[in-house]
């Protein structure tokens, strides 16, 4: 089991998790994040002054998964998730040891 952990631009949020539902992956976290890459953020004109924003508004999307659907699901983030453009953000895979559904007490992939 892996946990895939994307980080994406906020607008793409909508049509990346259509396209993980569409090939089976139903569970997700979503969580609102600030950060920056390479870019160090962008510049700003408002009336007149010049600001400087250092942390962009992205999603950070994550979601346990089988090993079997690991190379699928990073395939489709990458389709949904592109604009072509600087800071489309980043897909990290983390092995997981153990999962656990708290209601049943299932474990394993069974738990996902």
């Amino acid at each position: 089991m892996k946990l895939i952990t994307a980080i994406i631009k906020p607008f793409k949020l909508d049509e990346v998790r259509a396209a993980l539902a569409d090939i089976g992956i139903q569970g997700l976290t979503i969580t609102e994040v600030k950060g920056f890459g390479r870019q160090k953020g962008h510049t700003e004109l408002y009336r007149g002054a010049e600001y400087v924003i250092d942390f962009l508004p992205k999603i950070k999307l994550e979601s346990a998964i089988p090993d079997n659907m690991v190379e699928l699901a990073i395939e489709t983030i990458c389709q949904a998730g592109t604009t072509g453009k600087i800071g489309d953000g980043k897909i990290f895979i983390t092995e997981l040891e153990q999962v656990i559904r708290i209601r049943t007490g299932e474990s394993g992939e069974a738990a996902l």
